[in-house]
């Protein structure tokens, strides 16, 4: 899977959750800071993109979601580690 693609996925998601303007979705925009995001709705975002990719991500691998770059990250590790 290309990478652009997995990064348009993971911002359309925090967009549709967040109802934010796609170009605040920057990678390095915080996801709470500066897209308004609470801990529940984090956590929503995390799930959204677990079921989306078919993954799983760690309580440490999701804590360390900070940035829409690193909620990208997140996804493109564990697609290697398959």
């Amino acid at each position: 899977m290309e990478n652009s693609n997995v990064a348009d996925r993971v911002r359309a998601i925090i967009v549709e959750q967040l109802g934010v303007d796609p170009a605040h979705a920057t990678d390095d925009a915080s996801i709470v800071d500066d897209l308004g995001a609470d801990s529940l709705e984090v956590a929503q975002i995390v799930m959204m993109i677990e079921d989306e990719f078919n993954i799983e991500i760690s309580d440490d691998a999701a804590d360390a979601v900070v940035t829409v770059g690193d909620a990208v990250y997140v996804v493109l590790a564990s697609k290697t580690k398959r």
